[in-house]
């Protein structure tokens, strides 16, 4: 199913990136894998890492989509992983979260699929797929800079499906709570077993990447584990 795709993976570094890269590659799929963070690791027929990149920025966005595709000569799906969360209230907030989350999470992923979409329409089968949220369906208490910046990611995926149709499917999914150290962390009392796992999520990402999906696009897929 992913035999020989070549694939960018933004925020490969972060949980859920490098477990989606992880069973991208070990089912034969190629990556390149983009993060902030920096990275010194060799570059391989199956894997490069492309570290250092404020995706929010297009000329870094471009540069890093063009160093991969120069890597493999070729693209075939970009998975829109990098991203941020904050959680403030509008009245005791600050505008800068706003902006904050708007690069995070629609910059980074406007960006990337913007560099990405000229290879990605070269492809038989080109594949975006971003990382909406169920929390942006409708915004609790505390939850407007991501939310809003989050329902953008779920608009930019539909534009984008209708756009480029016929040439590149675009889909999203919608994870609840995912189950990572950091979120753990941050909400310790929380019953665990109920999130959705990296590799649930992931199997639902690679299923959209693959040729098995050729028929879905502009779709918004809530994965919400067992919340």
């Amino acid at each position: 199913m992913m035999q020989g795709k070549v694939l960018v993976v933004t925020g490969a570094l972060g949980a859920l990136g490098r477990v989606v890269a992880e069973i991208a590659q070990s089912r034969g799929a190629r990556i390149a894998a983009i993060d902030h963070a920096p990275s010194q690791v060799p570059a391989t027929t199956e894997r490069i890492e492309i570290g250092g990149v404020d995706l929010s920025d297009s000329a870094q966005a471009k540069a890093a989509i063009e160093a991969a595709v120069k890597h493999f000569g070729r693209l075939d799906a970009l998975v829109n992983i990098a991203g941020g969360f904050a959680f403030e209230t509008v009245g005791d907030g600050d505008i800068k979260t706003w902006h904050r989350m708007h690069a995070l999470n629609v910059l980074t992923a406007l960006n990337a699929s913007h560099a990405a979409l000229p290879h990605l329409a070269a492809s038989k089968a080109g594949r975006i797929v971003n990382i909406g949220a169920i929390g942006a369906l409708q915004a609790g208490a505390g939850m407007g800079p991501y939310a809003a910046s989050k329902a953008a990611v779920h608009r930019l995926t539909e534009a984008l499906a209708n756009e480029w149709k016929g040439k590149v499917t675009v889909n999203a999914v919608l994870p609840s709570i995912i189950d990572t150290k950091a979120n753990r962390a941050d909400m310790p009392t929380a019953d665990f077993a109920k999130w959705v796992t990296p590799q649930e999520l992931a199997e639902v990402i690679l299923f959209l990447v693959s040729d098995a999906a050729s028929g879905v696009t502009g779709a918004l897929i809530p994965v919400s584990g067992r919340v």
